[in-house]
């Protein structure tokens, strides 16, 4: 992984899956098309730290809402077809990035398996709820007052997100409830699922040596 200087706070915040008798929580992937070729590390007890090169500077800095507000170490790296549109190299980046939160689960025994946020960005309150289930589902309701921030085209939002969703595993519910900018309706919403994503994915201590499920599998 990619590591910059952390300050002590930061480190604190961070779990260690040793301490509860659990491998590392560390996947990379890689997935080759030919319109993409991404490559994403993941730590999923990391303290936030990475580079993110997609191509799609507005989806960067997105992701990095996720690495930060998760508190996941991630690399990527996306080499697409930016010069017809960004649609393959949003929706391939998701994909790949699914695929590795999947493989960093593991079993997923222990986690918590439930994550909810709500975050403010100004005018904009979005609320993630994620559900670590087994069964890929998103639902989305932003309400975008316009096309395009900057040069993104606000559909790839969807775009990303059911990459993401439908290899990863997971049931994620995505709600703007108030917004009138697009770049926070969207900002807010990607540091709303960060902050549910790493609820669900944290240990609980008190059920550390069973899977969260009445079926006893996902």
């Amino acid at each position: 992984m990619t590591a910059n200087s952390t300050a002590p706070s930061e480190q604190d915040q961070s779990q260690n899956p040793h301490q509860y008798g659990r491998p590392a929580r560390i996947a990379t992937v890689e997935r080759i098309t030919a319109e993409t070729q991404v490559k994403c590390t993941v730590n999923l007890d990391g303290t936030g730290q990475g580079v993110i090169d997609t191509g799609v500077p507005f989806l960067d800095h997105m992701i990095d809402q996720i690495k930060r507000h998760g508190l996941f170490d991630l690399d990527i790296k996306c080499t697409g077809d930016t010069f017809i549109d960004d649609h393959h190299s949003v929706e391939d980046t998701g994909i790949t990035l699914g695929q590795a939160f999947n493989k960093a689960l593991g079993d997923k025994k222990g986690i918590r398996r439930y994550g909810h946020f709500y975050a403010p960005l100004d005018e904009s309150l979005s609320r993630a709820v994620v559900d670590l289930s087994g069964r890929p589902g998103l639902h989305m309701e932003i309400p975008f007052t316009r096309s395009h921030v900057g040069n993104f085209d606000v559909d790839l939002f969807s775009e990303f997100f059911y990459g993401l969703v439908n290899h990863s595993w997971m049931t994620v519910h995505l709600d703007n409830l108030k917004g009138k900018n697009s770049h926070h309706q969207i900002e807010s919403t990607f540091k709303a699922f960060a902050r549910a994503l790493r609820m669900a994915c944290e240990y609980d201590e008190r059920a550390l040596n069973t899977l969260p499920s009445t079926k006893e599998a996902f």
